[in-house]
């Protein structure tokens, strides 16, 4: 079927037209106000009004977040305009015309003041009454404290929101457009329910205008109907409050159902239902419930006097619903288990036989012989839908972000990583593998969100208490009913998919050097040579070997300094390569041509290098050590577990400054101290005094020596 495209002079007139159906529709409601309208004319008006409060109403109830209905605010507003144009309108006409009897002011306004009301207007003023303070004191001043509170919870977690927002953009979790998207979003919110907040105030005077322009016809056709149509004053007070009525509900009714809509929209508790389906799913998720509910209205039916059939009718229906609610519910793990199972044998290839017939057994073969994943990924049956592209799977995205990320800053593509299920696992659990063996493991509650208290947290959540599987954080699995109250007290709030992503990623990273294979090594060379070829040919295999070269790659991300610039890299192995072919001599010497972008990975945008130092005498006795044991094996045991406590305390007080620990030492020692500080203080990174540029200022803060 072939798709119609329309010509691009109607494409703008189309835009032209939405340009200006705000300007028209003002212009409409100003002249209603000024210019007299006939009795069709405010059929139709009110008839419209009606059905727009019913449109708004719907939409409401079918929004799943309150930013899907953004216009809302001034939705409100242009409906409470139309409402009180109405009323001036008819108000003209129910003055003017109003004694040549109900039909004066259309068909809208006569059926409401006859058949609503059973044309009695005691009965009117008293119905109107009560819709008005329904309206006023119940649904628009709950609605508009709502969004009142609200608004200052938004504006109070905006800068948590952006915190974590910053944190995924900086893992990699997302990129600059979805940052940017969800920055957006943020600041709508707070926006929206400021909106709100001030819209609900619209709604308020509404109603009361209502009040006030009923009352006042009343009284003005009292005494018109009196004065001007030699009227009884029984007849007009008949007459006029009849249609002062009508007209009053006609009005209150839709200003009714768009307030009850704003109410809906400001309280929901937002997930990925709509308000419809939050209310049934919820309320008739407890059998319990319905079972006692069902008891209770049983015995009340059987209470002489009582309407016996309806209560028992209602008494069993609720007993039959709880019935059928819990034998669903005893189902579900079942059909849980057993589609997890359905996806297992589909990630594995499914079965080989049918359906009850035992597999013929087969002699082995090489393909019996599975190659193991460098990266790999299993998880529990409760985490597939965040692994599973037909169920909209949002981790693979992230993990390719990571991996492109990864590329980017630390200079190698890391290999891909193999998901599978794993049904041995616990169902919320994880584990990340590294050539077939684990490096890390965690649990993640899909559906739920992890509060992780960066140090500057106040007070505590509800939930269950854990630690951040990355970094080993203080954290807590919430609902995401507390996700904004947990981000307003300081809490960093991530979902599931995000807490696995990051411990990834956290992992990948540590173990980079594991991860620069021989493959990567050639493919890293194949890219580079497409730009620099006679570069890559003299030195591989020509000057170095492709291991020695690995090796020396290993030992730079071994102490966490990144590969980008192979080209410095190749320049320095082609030039030292002549004098050793010792890996751990040539990495110290790619090291102080790495010299700039390692103190600029360290200290970025500074001038001036916050650093410890060895005591004078401690580096003499190193020196010695040096000497003799050659690699150090002549330290001490004693002094070597004075210099990681020391160099452990005052790694700690630099970072509580908020200065990235970095000891500085004589070129001959920093080897031997960057192997042995490793282990003991993973964060301590140990600098040579030649891998600092000329141009940068060193400042000590601190010493690490032993009382002599």
């Amino acid at each position: 079927m072939n798709s119609i495209r329309l010509p691009a002079w109607m494409n703008g007139l189309s835009k032209s037209g939405n340009a200006l159906a705000a300007p028209l529709l003002i212009i409409v409601l100003l002249a209603m106000m000024i210019l007299p309208l006939p009795a069709f004319a405010l059929d139709v008006f009110f008839s419209f009004n009606i059905a727009l409060s019913v449109i708004v109403l719907l939409t409401a109830l079918y929004t799943v977040k309150p930013l899907d209905f953004m216009a809302f605010p001034a939705i409100l507003l242009v409906s409470t305009m139309l409402r009180l144009s109405l009323n001036v309108a008819s108000t003209r006409i129910v003055l003017t015309e109003g004694h040549t009897g109900g039909a004066a002011a259309g068909k809208v306004i006569e059926a409401f003041g006859h058949f609503l009301i059973g044309g009695n207007y005691t009965v009117g003023i008293v119905v109107f009454i009560i819709l008005t303070i329904i309206n006023f004191s119940v649904v628009t001043k709950g609605a508009g404290r709502i969004a009142e509170v609200g608004a200052r919870f938004a504006l109070d977690a905006m800068p948590g929101k952006q915190m974590a927002i910053d944190a995924d953009l900086n893992a990699g979790l997302i990129g600059e457009e979805d940052a940017r998207k969800r920055r957006r979003e943020v600041s709508q919110e707070a926006e929206f329910y400021g909106a709100m907040d001030g819209a609900s105030k619209y709604v308020k005077g509404d109603a009361i205008a209502g009040i006030m322009i009923t009352v006042i016809n009343i009284i003005g056709g009292l005494i018109i109907g009196v004065v001007q149509h030699d009227m009884s004053v029984a007849k007009s007070a008949e007459v006029y409050t009849l249609l002062a009525i009508g007209d009053g509900l006609v009005a209150q009714l839709p200003s009714l159902i768009i307030s009850i809509a704003a109410g809906m929209v400001v309280s929901r508790v937002a997930n990925d239902d709509d308000i419809s389906t939050q209310l049934t799913t919820q309320l008739l998720a407890r059998p319990e419930a319905l079972y006692i509910t069902g008891g209770i209205i049983l015995a009340l039916g059987m209470i002489p006097g009582m309407p016996n059939l309806v209560f028992l009718l209602l008494g069993a229906i609720l007993l039959g619903g709880g019935y059928l609610i819990a034998k669903r519910r005893k189902e579900a793990p079942a059909l849980e288990a057993a589609a997890a199972a359905e996806a297992a044998a589909a990630a594995n290839g499914g079965g080989a036989g049918g359906a009850g017939a035992p597999a013929e057994s087969e002699e082995a073969t090489w393909q019996d012989v599975m190659a193991v994943d460098t990266l790999g990924l299993e998880v529990g049956y409760r985490l597939i839908p965040l692994v599973d592209k037909t169920q909209g799977g949002e981790l693979l995205k992230r993990i390719k972000g990571i991996r492109k990320k990864f590329a980017q800053e630390v200079g190698f593509l890391a290999p891909p990583v193999h998901i599978r299920d794993n049904l041995e696992l616990k169902p919320s659990a994880y584990r990340i593998t590294l050539k077939g063996v684990e490096v890390g493991a965690g649990e993640a509650m899909n559906g739920q969100f992890l509060a992780i208290n960066p140090g500057m947290a106040s007070g505590t959540l509800p939930g269950l208490v854990t630690v951040d599987p990355a970094f080993g954080l203080p954290a807590t699995w919430i609902d995401a009913s507390l996700r904004d109250e947990a981000q307003s007290m300081g809490y960093t709030v991530v979902d599931a998919g995000t807490v696995v992503a990051t411990h990834l990623n956290h992992l990948i990273t540590t173990h980079a050097s594991e991860l620069l294979g021989r493959m990567e090594v050639q493919a890293l060379l194949d890219h580079l040579g497409k730009e620099t070829p006679k570069l890559v040919e003299d030195l591989v295999p020509k000057v170095v070997s492709l291991s020695t070269l690995q090796k020396v790659l290993q030992n730079l991300l071994q102490e966490g300094v990144h590969i980008r610039d192979m080209r410095t890299i190749i320049e320095a192995l082609s030039e030292f390569s002549t004098q050793t072919q010792d890996p751990n001599e040539l990495t110290a010497m790619v090291r102080v041509g790495l010299g700039r972008a390692i103190v600029q990975q360290l200290f970025p945008g500074m001038n001036e290098l916050s650093v410890m130092t060895l005591d004078n005498r401690l580096e003499r006795l190193l020196m010695q050590a040096m000497g003799t044991g050659g690699d150090g094996a002549g330290i001490e045991p004693g002094l070597a577990d004075t210099i990681a406590q020391q160099a452990a305390s005052a790694a700690q007080q630099q970072e509580e400054l908020g200065l990235s620990p970095v000891l500085l030492v004589p070129a001959p020692l920093r080897v031997l101290l960057a192997r042995f500080l490793r282990r003991a203080v993973p964060q301590l990174k140990v600098l040579s005094h030649n891998e600092i540029p000329e141009t940068k200022t060193i400042r000590v803060t601190s010493l690490v020596g032993v009382p002599m």
